[in-house]
């Protein structure tokens, strides 16, 4: 769903992050889908993203979702970042950063042990404290999830892991 363009407001205009709500899911669903269409992640339907809307933090700024990211949690010992998504207007302004401290501040809360994610960018997880691990370490995703996947067989993503203190 378009939304009005207000990259040149941005400057002016402190971004918000908060968890999400209903109205949002129709945005989270549009940025979603433009990383799907890219290979970037996953689809996830609408009514998806209605059953797992807790898991959501977005970003806005002058009443615009600009970007959002979720906290799947697998068990007491692992949470992973999952749909990580900036809009390209919004892109280099720290709001990928800002949405991954916030779930790791949220995951620290509850009291998860590690943080995961499945990246094609590990470098930028890199500077936030994640490091490259072998997905096998990982068999909550993997077995939970992943092997419903159709990459499954050929996943070129790259597991990172935060151990969270």
């Amino acid at each position: 769903m378009p939304q009005p363009d207000l990259s040149r407001a941005v400057a002016s205009v402190t971004p918000i992050i908060r968890p999400a709500a209903i109205g949002d899911v129709p945005y989270i669903h549009h940025l979603l889908e433009i990383y799907a269409t890219q290979g970037n992640l996953l689809p996830r339907t609408m009514n998806e993203l209605y059953r797992h809307l807790r898991d959501f933090f977005v970003i806005e700024v002058a009443g615009k979702v600009t970007a959002c990211g979720a906290l799947e949690i697998f068990t007491e010992n692992l949470g992973e970042v999952r749909s990580l998504v900036v809009d390209d207007e919004f892109k280099g302004q720290g709001f990928g950063r800002m949405l991954v401290e916030r779930i790791s501040e949220e995951a620290r809360v509850i009291g998860l042990k590690r943080l995961m994610a499945l990246t094609y960018v590990a470098p930028f997880f890199h500077k936030l404290g994640f490091k490259t691990v072998a997905k096998d370490t990982l068999p909550e995703k993997v077995w939970g999830i992943c092997v419903k996947c159709y990459k499954f067989n050929n996943c070129d993503e790259t597991a990172v892991l935060l151990e969270l203190r």
